[in-house]
């Protein structure tokens, strides 16, 4: 191991596209129609709700960043500023968080490739997209970042074609009727927002227990903070990143909804097949169903290749903190924190054993308990910025290179919509095994911590290998 520095590798469009990469997936194309059955049309209220608050949890990211980059971001933020215990269970819990979105990804990628290839084991596909790209994170993070733009890119604009495509069918007038989805004689216009029960068909409760399936959609945005150590002039670029990132991933989503649901009565989505199949059928395009499959399979080898980058750098930052294994700090020759990303590659092949047993089921309960885990992180991101500001003094906070909007109002309003959607998860009975196994999760965590990890850290304190800023 010949240097023990994370090389600056990105550029300004691999940083940009790391953060959609991980938070624009499948969700968007199949787990989107859940939301809706809860919420009717009011679900676009539920993911703009979701995606302001996003963004300050980015720009609170952002100011500590910009502050004073450390590695492991924000694990190593809420060691510094909340203490070794909060910092230690965030780290954690980010990286099982893209632990499990990892296998819920390769599982879902699986099922996509199951469609042309149904004769091959769900469980060989899983094995192969490991093996491609654990490959890819052990090779220089250059690599990396030109495989995450690359996909990403595909990703987004068949987003961008999927909006602009709904958008002409709405306004064209060539519309789809009822009998395109379910053999109804409803017609698209945009009086759908509102005519089948309302815009709200459900009232507020709809809305608010929606969130427990929207802000999960959103997770893996936070990757992105992780990208500043190995960041090209990172004074610009992380910044710039953090401005437009959740932007555009709100607008995607929310644009995408809109159509969608102005297209096709909200009641009828999902019933049978994806509507942005029917968007393509409708154009005249008879591969629609190929073409979506291609864009799902990009979206989920996209979201486990940024899922692997942020839970192996998270895992070299918490060691550097003594809250892992020394041996999760050693970088290989070309600056990749190998034994992480090795984890990672253990991690994923759990999932193809899996799924070999039980991937009908298998995304499903994975997707659901990483739910918990994704706030919880945005919620520690925020309130370490709280405290940051705290031990500023008034000269200090005015010097701040790039400081959160709306202070103090903001932070602590997005603070108690975290604790609110929590308070959704225990509240909402789908979701209460996913408030569960968090809470689980939690006192496993303090249990290790107290009984191992801080042992551990006292030890290597003592022999100088702690890193200190």
């Amino acid at each position: 191991m010949a240097t023990q520095q994370l090389k600056k590798g990105l550029t300004a469009r691999h940083v940009l596209f790391i953060g959609l990469g991980s938070a624009v997936g499948t969700g968007l194309f199949y787990g989107s129609a859940g939301a809706i059955e809860l919420a009717g049309p009011a679900v676009l209220v539920a993911y703009l709700l979701a995606g302001l608050a996003v963004f300050m949890v980015m720009r609170a990211l952002g100011e500590m960043i910009m502050h004073n980059p450390l590695p492991g971001a924000f694990g190593a933020y809420a060691s510094k500023y909340l203490g070794p215990l909060p910092g230690y269970i965030t780290g954690w819990t980010y990286v099982i968080e893209m632990a499990l979105v990892c296998i819920a990804d390769v599982t879902a990628f699986a099922v996509y490739m199951g469609v042309w290839y149904p004769d091959v084991g769900h469980w060989v596909w899983a094995l192969g997209i490991t093996l491609v790209l654990c490959g890819i994170n052990l090779c220089t993070v250059r690599l990396f970042g030109e495989l995450s733009f690359w996909l990403s890119l595909l990703k987004v604009v068949a987003i961008v074609v999927m909006i602009v495509a709904g958008a002409y069918i709405l306004f064209s007038g060539m519309g789809i009727t009822g009998s395109d989805i379910t053999g109804g004689g409803s017609k698209s216009s945009i009086s759908n927002l509102w005519e089948i029960g309302g815009f709200a068909p459900y009232g507020i409760q709809g809305i608010i227990i929606s969130l427990s399936v929207v802000v999960f959609a959103f997770g893996g945005v936070e990757t992105l903070g992780l990208t500043a150590l190995e960041a090209k002039n990172p004074n610009k670029v992380i910044p710039m990143a953090i401005n437009v990132v959740p932007v555009q991933i709100l607008l995607f989503y929310f644009l995408a909804m809109l159509v969608v649901l102005s297209l096709f009565p909200w009641n009828e989505i999902g019933l049978e097949g994806s509507p942005f199949v029917t968007i393509f059928h409708k154009l005249g395009i008879e591969s629609a169903a190929n073409i979506l499959n291609l864009v799902v399979i990009t979206a989920a080898v996209s979201a486990i290749n940024s899922d692997i980058f942020g839970a192996g750098r998270m895992m070299y930052g918490l060691s550097k903190q003594g809250q892992a294994p020394k041996i999760y700090s050693k970088l290989s020759k070309s600056g990749v924190p190998i034994y992480a990303v090795g984890v990672m590659f253990l991690v994923l092949i759990l999932g193809v054993i899996l799924n070999y047993f039980i991937h009908d089921q298998l995304f499903f309960i994975i997707a659901s308990m990483a739910t918990f885990a994704t706030v919880w992180v945005w919620m520690t991101v925020l309130i370490s910025q709280v405290m940051m500001r705290r031990t500023l003094s008034p000269e200090e906070q005015k010097a701040l290179k790039f400081p959160i909007p709306f202070w103090p109002v903001g932070p602590f309003i997005a603070i108690a919509f975290m604790v609110f959607v929590i308070g959704v998860l225990a509240y909402y009975p789908p979701a209460r095994g996913a408030f569960y196994a968090g809470i689980i999760w939690l006192v496993w965590l303090v249990l290790a911590y107290y009984f191992w990890t801080k042992p551990q850290m006292a030890k290597r304190a003592a022999a100088g290998e702690v890193f200190t800023d």
